[in-house]
């Protein structure tokens, strides 16, 4: 009998909380503020702080830090404005530091 496995997921590292699914990754090649990120189309159970202007290392950027909705860790940032015309594509999506979620069901 065959078993049945689920989307394979990313989790919160602190507590478990199911945050953005593998499906979603836009890409793996991002730097976030503790190393590497991914950058995600879409995150689920996540709270979104207030909105603020960035220098990051592709420009201006108005972000808002993205925390896990159970434990309130800070796991990354959400794009709500690029200036830069050819930073627009990251508009309403979502950064994800690699440290600061697990794989599940891999």
């Amino acid at each position: 009998m065959a078993e049945l496995v689920g989307p394979r997921l990313y989790s919160c590292c602190n507590c478990r909380n199911h945050v953005a699914l593998h499906d979603d990754v836009i890409s793996k090649a991002f730097q976030g503020r503790h190393g590497r990120a991914f950058l995600f189309s879409h995150a689920m159970n996540v709270g979104i702080g207030a909105k603020e202007d960035r220098n990051l290392m592709t420009g201006l950027h108005t972000v808002a830090d993205v925390h896990c909705s159970d434990c309130r860790e800070v796991l990354g940032w959400k794009y709500e404005r690029a200036y830069e015309e050819t930073q627009k594509y990251k508009e309403g999506k979502f950064i994800l530091e690699k440290s600061k979620i697990v794989k599940e069901n891999w």
